[in-house]
């Protein structure tokens, strides 16, 4: 097993799990088995208690991991699937060990940091580097490490002792470390800065690890004195000095690395017999980049949530919009709606926020619902659906998407006055979602609905069934929910046109909701963003961008390929 730790220096923030995710994809263009582990030194036991302005969004895995959205980034760059174990947290390492301490299993020794928290680290990376994490069902041969925070952080520190011992335990011709740092470049003279990495490789080094490739974050391309002046005084060949400018999108950063040998070295350093590149993954990943640098034509879709102030908290749904945008050859451009600047109350309160906030949302050729958790917005969230729903504006809800979909229809179609979800309202006469019989209301961490689920389709005449074009009956998406539709109302809610097209094994829970008579009004109770992939878009998210440019009726009658003429205009149809 070969190991490589990518770890950062100057400010955390600045693309470590991009360029790690872009060196697993590259060594998979040669052929090598490759999987991924993130490190957080922060003492939670997972992410799943975050809020999403503290790191963004949580990704769920298929066993139900709540973990770093960074692990998203690995999965949806170097196609693969990982497990909860290949997210370690600090949490999760005392947790481990105290528990080891409290079965007796030291015999009575003095339970320390060294060598009792590191071995462990050690011996987690050790162990989950072994685990498969593709379809080959084979061990990885190249495990990428990502250290969280930056190099110096107090919180870290056990981390990189552990790594300080690992490179003998493994064997240095096993071990690698990569340093991401930042070359800033004030505009006042418009040089880049060399001194803040420097710095960062000395306290590297000074902790007992020395960086083989030193990757410099720059805006602008690293010019030649500044490479030069990082290989004199960091100790490294110029070959060893790669530059990380800002680029057009995260699709050209495997190209980047590989026009400067990144593979290359690698194979060198980590003594990997070089391998004869299979080209066509590769080639896959440049017709993306250039795809994506090349389409000018705009699909707009409107993103009705309650976090939109981070970006990040919304990461793999911004990341599946995109995949599927550039499949059907549009750009993208996202509109992020304040859900509760669409509330009646603030047409008093705020009148500007309001109006532009509709504003947005009338100009949309597409509108989508993501997830959340709360009371916050869910009405604003409620008057999104409504509009889209009576204004035939295709629309896609995902999980709180899905209830808030439920709530509209039954108050403003069903005549339900009041109908709400118990999360919001305990005490309405009509809950139309409730809580699951399950859930256990004491911890919070690991306690919802969590992972890969399956989903089983009820009929033939399904949008989202033709979308999918599942093998069989059924499609398996991931999941993250602690509420769900009433089933004592769906008979109510599909006499007048909404279907619950898609449903649980047990047929139980509702998954899937499709309106009829309108052009794409689809719900899903799962995340579905979770599994899209650059090259594999999730099929609801490219109905909503299929529908929102007029070409899912040409696109489903011509067999639902993703091909040149397949995704032509429905217009051309009359």
């Amino acid at each position: 097993m070969k190991y490589i730790l990518v770890s950062g220096g100057v400010i955390s923030g600045i693309g470590k799990g991009v360029i790690a995710s872009s060196i697993g994809t590259l060594l998979k263009t040669y052929g090598i088995r490759v999987t991924a582990i993130k490190i957080d030194p922060y003492l939670n036991i997972d992410a799943g208690t975050f809020s999403p302005y503290e790191h963004g969004e949580v990704f769920v895995l298929d066993d139900g991991g709540e973990v770093d959205l960074d692990l998203g980034n690995y999965e949806r760059f170097m196609q693969v699937k990982l497990n909860r174990d290949n997210n370690i947290t600090t949490g999760k390492i005392y947790q481990h060990v105290i528990s080891r301490e409290r079965k007796g299993d030291y015999l009575g020794k003095t339970v320390q940091v060294v060598p009792h928290i590191t071995d462990s680290i050690m011996e987690w990376v050790e162990k989950v580097a072994q685990i498969p994490v593709d379809d080959s069902s084979e061990t990885p041969e190249v495990c990428i490490i990502e250290l969280g925070g930056t190099i110096g952080d107090i919180e870290g520190m056990p981390f990189v002792e552990a790594f300080r011992q690992f490179q003998f335990r493994v064997n240095n011709s096993n071990f690698c470390t990569i340093l991401v740092s930042l070359v800033p470049q004030p505009s006042e003279n418009g040089e880049q800065k060399t001194k803040p990495t420097q710095h960062s490789v000395q306290v590297l080094r000074g902790k007992g690890l020395s960086p083989d490739l030193i990757m410099c974050r720059s805006k602008h391309a690293l010019v030649k004195s500044a490479r030069d002046k990082v290989s004199n005084f960091c100790h490294v060949a110029p070959e060893q000095v790669i530059g990380v400018q800002d680029v057009s999108s995260i699709y050209r950063v495997p190209s980047l690395l590989e026009q400067q040998n990144v593979p290359q070295y690698l194979f060198k350093r980590l003594d990997i017999k070089c391998p004869r590149r299979p080209t066509n993954l590769f080639r896959q990943w440049r017709i993306l980049a250039d795809k994506n640098d090349r389409v000018h034509e705009k699909c707009k879709i409107a993103m009705v949530g309650k976090y939109v102030k981070l970006q990040d908290a919304y990461a793999s749904v911004i990341k599946a919009l995109e995949h599927a945008a550039l499949a059907i050859n549009r750009k993208l451009e996202l509109l992020f709606v304040e859900a509760e600047h669409l509330q009646d109350d603030f047409r008093k309160t705020q009148p500007l926020e309001y109006h532009q906030a509709w504003k947005q949302l009338v100009q949309a050729e597409g509108v989508l619902v993501p997830g959340g958790f709360g009371v916050r917005g869910v009405e604003g969230k409620v008057l999104a659906t409504k509009w889209a729903r009576e204004n035939k504006i295709p629309f896609l809800g995902v999980c709180l998407g899905l209830q808030v979909c439920v709530i509209e229809f039954a108050r403003n179609v069903l005549g339900m006055h009041g109908a709400n979800s118990t999360e919001m309202d305990k005490d309405t006469q009509h809950p139309v979602v409730i809580e699951m019989p399950e859930h256990n209301p004491g911890d919070m961490g690991g306690t919802m609905r969590l992972g890969k689920r399956r989903t089983i389709f009820k009929t033939e005449d399904s949008i989202l069934r033709k979308l999918y074009k599942p093998k069989g009956n059924y499609v398996d998406e991931r999941h993250r929910h602690r509420y769900e539709v009433n089933p004592e109302y769906t008979q109510m809610f599909e006499e007048q046109g909404m279907l619950f097209v898609g449903q649980d094994e047990e047929g139980v829970r509702m998954e899937i909701a499709e309106l009829k008579d309108h052009p794409f009004f689809v719900a899903v109770q799962f995340h579905p963003e979770f599994l899209s992939r650059p090259l594999q878009p999730s099929a609801p998210y490219l109905g909503l961008l299929l529908a929102s440019s007029k070409k899912l009726i040409s696109f489903l009658e011509k067999g639902g390929n993703l091909s040149p003429s397949s995704i032509s205009s429905d217009d051309d149809l009359n």
